[in-house]
């Protein structure tokens, strides 16, 4: 979703809301629009610098700047019931325990809505934002990206869904056997866990796994275009939504 459309001139469309990427009145507009047109989901395209296009290009450009999903989805939670919110996080570029509280957090927030489209980055100057002098080479991206989804889902599985029994009475308010440590040392990532907060709504399982790798770092074919949103998203649970 880029509310002033991914064309790069279409901010200057007759009728068109040049300031739409910053007006949350607009954003809001549009998202109860989608819920109302039967839509699935409100997808966020994002990336963590801004895009690497020559500035003649990128002066004329709105796709340039967008708000930070994590900030904007919350929000628009609020004001959907049924509406799919599916955000990007990189996982070359953020830690795991980040992403898992702040999806687990999203999904709290909307009642089971939020999905993950999870990325390596594609756009060199990212690396520069976090310290680095080049971006990480393809290969190690995407080795890194399956450790990450498996860190994330096991921080999710922290807390069994009735571990939270609030017994007024007794005092006591979660079950300590039903706490999971999750004490991951990998390749890349070393995560102790628990995460602090409740299993997401959906759970965690996703049949997602980053595209595999041939020896020599390349990628293999592209699946047909059908299939990319299931395998780069948590799936939402189907909601009816009333005529």
């Amino acid at each position: 979703m880029r509310p002033a459309r991914i064309h790069t001139a279409a901010w200057r469309y007759p009728g068109g809301l040049p300031d739409a990427n910053f007006n949350f009145q607009h954003l809001k507009r549009f998202a109860q629009t989608l819920e109302h047109g039967r839509f699935d989901a409100f997808f966020m395209a994002d990336h963590l610098a801004v895009l690497n296009m020559p500035i003649e290009a990128l002066k004329r450009s709105a796709t340039a700047t967008s708000f930070d999903p994590f900030i904007l989805l919350p929000a628009l939670a609020v004001v959907t019931e049924h509406l799919g919110l599916i955000a990007t996080a990189s996982t070359t570029y953020n830690e795991p325990y980040h992403v898992a509280r702040k999806f687990a957090s999203l999904d709290h927030i909307s009642g089971g809505r939020a999905g993950w489209n999870v990325v390596t980055s594609g756009n060199p100057h990212e690396a520069m934002n976090f310290g680095l002098e080049e971006h990480v080479e393809h290969a190690t991206r995407y080795r890194r990206a399956r450790e990450f989804f498996d860190v994330v889902t096991g921080l999710w599985d922290s807390w069994a869904d009735n571990a939270f029994i609030r017994d007024v009475e007794s005092g006591v308010y979660f079950d300590p056997e039903k706490l999971h440590i999750l004490n991951h040392q990998g390749e890349f990532l070393r995560v102790r866990g628990p995460l602090n907060i409740a299993r997401p709504v959906q759970g965690c399982r996703s049949s997602f796994r980053p595209a595999r790798q041939r020896r020599d770092g390349s990628s293999p074919p592209r699946p047909p275009k059908s299939s990319l949103r299931r395998a780069t998203t948590l799936p939402m649970r189907a909601r009816s939504i009333p005529t």
